[in-house]
């Protein structure tokens, strides 16, 4: 089988599921670091979500540091620090700390939605000034400019951020809109999209990053990273079946009803739904790709040739750590991973 020239990586929002614990979600969240690495995955990014009662990863510079201290050569980086919740010199000295500790191994992937409701957002900030994200170029340059020197803020006395002063990760910018896509071209900087929120603005947004883009000393040329939900399973019966528990959560959201842990396929699949909601379930699921082996691999590389993405990065949401790290080797499979005759040196 020829092998895949395109980087495949992971992001992690460590779930958690109906009758398990947070504390369980993260100690996964490890595992399947170890065995991602082991199949030549190339990075594991994991979220930061607040105040969500199906999402465990919360603090991604704390978990960051966990999942380099148990792999080798993985890369693994924040996907991503939503940078409105924080002071940058907070996420420069956080970050520098663990570039320091792990030289090479580290990515900082910022986003600018607030990862939460508004109210805990508030609560994250103590402030409402700022809530919308509007001063979030300013607040990328405030902190590009930590790694690159002492920085002064108009007391006459300049800053410095310790050890993240010449010592910073590579800067990813995150999005799902042309706003984050234009902002992360004009800086000159990697640009991950996420096409599993918001599928249909794919192409658009990728459009404007590589129109915009403006070389910089990080970046010759645009990057593109491409985040799909995926759900591999042996047979595509029971990659639906594992897909059930997406449906009923979507429905859930759509419905404005209170969000618990996630809901295993074993009720999910039973759950009573009208025509309509089965209609509209359907149509939600559709951008995902969901199957056994053959429509992956069908599948995966549309997504490739249709975003000319030079890096595909995997979401799934599987009830079961086998099943998990399963449709994760039968992603790699599907794509002829093995190891890479390209690997990206970002």
């Amino acid at each position: 089988m020829v092998k895949s020239t395109v980087p495949l990586s992971v992001l992690d929002t460590a779930p958690v599921w109906r009758g398990s614990t947070p504390a369980q979600s993260l100690r996964d969240m490890m595992d399947l670091a170890k065995n991602v690495e082991r199949l030549g995955y190339h990075r594991y990014w994991v979220a930061e979500h607040h105040n969500t009662l199906s999402i465990a990863s919360s603090s991604p510079a704390v978990l960051v540091g966990q999942l380099a201290s148990v792999t080798t050569s993985l890369r693994v980086g924040s996907g991503g620090v939503m940078l409105p919740n924080h002071p940058p010199l907070v996420i420069a000295e956080q970050f520098g700390t663990l570039e320091a500790l792990h030289s090479g191994r580290i990515d900082l992937g910022i986003g600018r939605a607030p990862g939460t409701d508004p109210t805990t957002a508030k609560a994250l900030r103590r402030t409402t000034d700022e809530m919308a994200g509007e001063d979030f170029p300013k607040q990328i340059a405030e902190l590009m400019a930590y790694f690159s020197g002492p920085v002064e803020n108009g007391s006459g006395k300049a800053i410095h951020a310790i050890p993240a002063e010449g010592n910073g990760p590579p800067l990813w910018l995150l999005g799902s809109s042309g706003a984050s896509a234009e902002v992360a071209g004009r800086l000159g900087l990697p640009f991950a999209f996420a096409h599993h929120i918001n599928p249909g603005n794919t192409l658009g947004a990728l459009e404007i990053y590589r129109e915009s883009f403006q070389p910089s000393a990080a970046l010759a040329e645009p990057y593109v990273l491409v985040c799909a939900m995926v759900i591999a399973a042996d047979t595509e019966e029971r990659a639906e079946w594992f897909a059930s528990s997406i449906g009923l959560t979507i429905l859930r959201m759509r419905g404005g009803l209170p969000q618990g842990p996630h809901t295993p396929p074993e009720e999910a699949s039973a759950y009573p739904y009208t025509p309509e909601e089965t209609d509209l379930i359907k149509q939600m699921l559709s951008s995902r790709i969901i199957g056994g082996p053959d429509t992956v691999r069908r599948k995966v590389h549309e997504l490739l040739a249709s975003t000319k993405a030079d890096e595909l990065m995997v979401v799934t949401l599987i009830h079961g750590q086998e099943n998990r790290v399963r449709s994760y080797e039968l992603v790699a499979e599907a794509v002829a991973l093995g190891q890479p005759d390209q690997v990206s040196a970002l």
